[in-house]
């Protein structure tokens, strides 16, 4: 018996502007105009003799048929996307997309993937830095390592390591006239910040660091301003001041000497590292062998040296 299904890209155009309840951001989503998703939905909602879509003072807003047609064809596309990403991992060379923070690639994840290459030649790693979340509905993306709480809905996350912050400086600025010895010995020094910090990471800012260690008598928006922690990092490597570092992202420096903890003080962040991904992808053979090296190199990179 013939199936009696409405156009696919109808569904499709329909399923994007129901999710988002826009029809602009479907069209963004789509990389269609925001006209073509309004005929789309329009022929669908002739097609079913129902209307899908109420406005309200420029609100979108889904009817009792749209809301009882949503969740099947979400389902159903889920599936498609699901076998089809299981169908192109059967043949051609098998590639594994990361997107990833950028401060996390440059300082942690690039200098080691040679390991992971060896170890799989069969799988090339593709890595791409943002800081925005990855939808992986719209983004050619397998897994994401990201910084955040674990709640990640309909994704499959996996903690990888907890955000400890502290002061790191070059050991060159344990010495002088002024030598970094207790926490009031930070006014004699340059304040390195990252200018872009995120909420997942706030507590890598100045301000909240010294105030939580009960330090008042220090500004803590004095000093030089970098657009990421691994710039400030660097600085701080150079010996241009004292930066906030998070402890995944210093144990090589740590451990090589080119950095030194001048306080042995600590905050935990309230977020931590993970690894998301699609839940149709967490049993892949390829993001399964990601996921166990990833493990693996971090609980060395941190046997390396004795920091909690």
């Amino acid at each position: 018996m013939a199936r009696r299904l409405p156009p696919l890209n109808a569904l499709r155009v329909f399923e994007a502007a129901a999710r988002h309840l826009s029809f602009t951001k479907a069209a963004e989503e789509l990389n269609v105009t925001q006209a073509a998703v309004s005929h789309q939905v329009k022929l669908l909602e002739e097609i079913l003799g129902l209307a899908l879509f109420r406005r309200y003072n420029r609100r979108l807003v889904l009817t009792e048929a749209g809301q009882a047609y949503l969740p099947a064809l979400r389902d159903a596309f889920d599936l498609m996307d699901a076998a089809t990403r299981r169908l192109s991992q059967q043949s051609g060379p098998k590639q594994l997309r990361i997107s990833t923070l950028q401060s996390f690639a440059m300082r942690w994840l690039v200098p080691r993937a040679g390991r992971f290459s060896a170890l799989h030649p069969d799988i090339d790693l593709m890595i791409s830095t943002s800081s925005q979340l990855v939808d992986f509905r719209r983004d050619d993306i397998d897994l994401a390592i990201r910084l955040g709480s674990g709640k990640y809905p309909d994704l499959h996350a996996v903690h990888l390591a907890d955000d400890y912050v502290f002061p790191v400086c070059s050991p060159r600025l344990l010495e002088g006239p002024h030598p970094l010895r207790r926490l009031e010995d930070l006014k004699h020094h340059t304040l390195l910040h990252d200018t872009q910090v995120s909420r997942e990471a706030r507590s890598l800012t100045w301000e909240t660091w010294l105030r939580r260690n009960n330090v008042t008598d220090i500004d803590a928006g004095r000093g030089m301003g970098y657009s990421d922690t691994g710039m400030a990092i660097q600085a701080a490597i150079a010996g241009q001041g004292v930066a906030l570092g998070r402890k995944i992202l210093v144990l090589d420096d740590l451990a090589a000497g080119l950095l030194v903890k001048p306080f042995d003080i600590e905050l935990k962040n309230h977020y931590s590292y993970y690894l998301v991904c699609p839940k149709a992808l967490a049993d892949t053979l390829k993001v399964k062998a990601f996921l166990d090296w990833l493990v693996d190199e971090i609980a060395r990179s941190e046997a390396c040296l004795d920091v909690k």
